[in-house]
């Protein structure tokens, strides 16, 4: 009897490659959900921080309200680059880490409109439940790297950089809730 080594463990054959079209296909897919989540975003930020935001009492470290717009591009993009990473890898692992991919960018979309369109209406109470979201998604994302990156370590590394700016953001959501 021959025993054949489980090939899932050593990723596709090269026949089992997705072909280059799918491959970009597949990338402008991820990017294009990540420009999607973002746009949406955008819609309760825009109106509010010229509003709003533009009075709030914020962290001595907050940046200038210009540094967002491309950390977040370039954070989004990675994300994006990382989540077609894994897929493209056709791991049988691979739909566990893309759910939890899935769940952290909801949780992203979420956070967005509650810190900035909830508080003209409901106030402080925007802000803490906020910071609920935001503490919900550094942990969604960090499963989302212990997914990854057995995956594809490339991926994993590609969304370091989004946690820390999260955990800054935290930062940031903290100091708002409690001085506004």
């Amino acid at each position: 009897m021959q025993v054949h080594p489980d090939r899932s463990a050593q990723g596709p054959t090269a026949r089992e490659q997705y072909t280059p079209g799918v491959q970009v296909t597949g990338l402008a897919a991820f990017l294009g959900a990540s420009a999607f989540v973002a746009w949406l975003g955008a819609f309760a930020t825009v109106s509010n921080v010229d509003g709003w935001y533009l009075g709030a009492d914020k962290a001595p470290w907050s940046p200038p309200n210009w540094v967002f717009g491309p950390v977040w591009t370039l954070l989004y993009s990675a994300m994006a680059v990382a989540a077609w990473l894994v897929w493209r890898s056709r791991s049988p692992r691979s739909r566990p880490a893309l759910t939890a991919y899935g769940v952290q960018l909801l949780l992203n979309l979420a956070w967005t409109p509650v810190f900035f369109g909830l508080y003209p209406a409901i106030g402080t109470a925007a802000l803490w439940i906020a910071l609920a979201i935001i503490a919900a998604l550094i942990v969604a994302v960090t499963v989302t790297v212990l997914y990854f990156g057995p995956i594809s370590r490339t991926a994993g590394l590609l969304l370091l950089p989004y946690i820390s700016w999260l955990v800054f953001a935290a930062s940031l959501n903290i100091w708002a809730a409690l001085n506004n």
